[in-house]
C-alpha cells in the first residue's frame, strides 16, 4: 500500500501563489509517475501537470507558464508551484502517483484550492 499526504491548499487572491506538496509512503518500489489533477464542482477531475520518468513533465494547456511542477526523488515528494492564479483555478486539487511494480495507481485525500477575485 502506498500513502499519500498533501498540504498546501488554502485560500488566495487573484494573482497569487500556492505552493502544494505531495509526499508518498509506504511500499515504494519503482515510482513512475507524480502528478497534480483537479476537480471543481459540477465538473469532472482534470489533469493539471504530471512528471513522469520517461517523459518528462506534461501540463494542462490552462496552466501552462503559470503553474511548475516538480519532484524530490530522494523524498518521494511532489510539488505543484501555482503563480498568477485565477478564479477558475479554485478547485479540490488530488495528488497522484502511478508505481510499475506491481502497476498500481494511487490518489490522495486532495486540497482546497479556493482563488478570490
Amino acid at each position: 500500500q502506498v500513502q499519500l499526504v498533501e498540504s498546501g491548499g488554502g485560500l488566495v487572491q487573484a494573482g497569487g501563489s500556492l505552493r502544494l506538496s505531495c509526499a508518498a509512503s509506504g511500499s515504494i518500489f519503482s515510482i513512475d509517475a507524480m502528478g497534480w489533477y483537479r476537480q471543481a464542482p459540477g465538473k469532472q477531475r482534470e489533469l493539471v501537470a504530471t512528471a513522469t520518468t520517461r517523459l518528462g513533465t506534461n501540463y494542462a494547456d490552462s496552466v501552462k507558464g503559470r503553474f511548475t511542477i516538480s519532484r524530490d526523488n530522494a523524498k518521494n515528494t511532489v510539488y505543484l508551484q501555482m503563480n498568477s492564479l485565477k478564479p477558475e483555478d479554485t478547485a479540490v486539487y488530488y495528488c497522484n502517483v502511478y508505481v510499475l511494480h506491481p502497476p498500481s495507481n494511487y490518489w490522495g485525500q486532495g486540497t482546497q484550492v479556493t482563488v478570490s477575485s
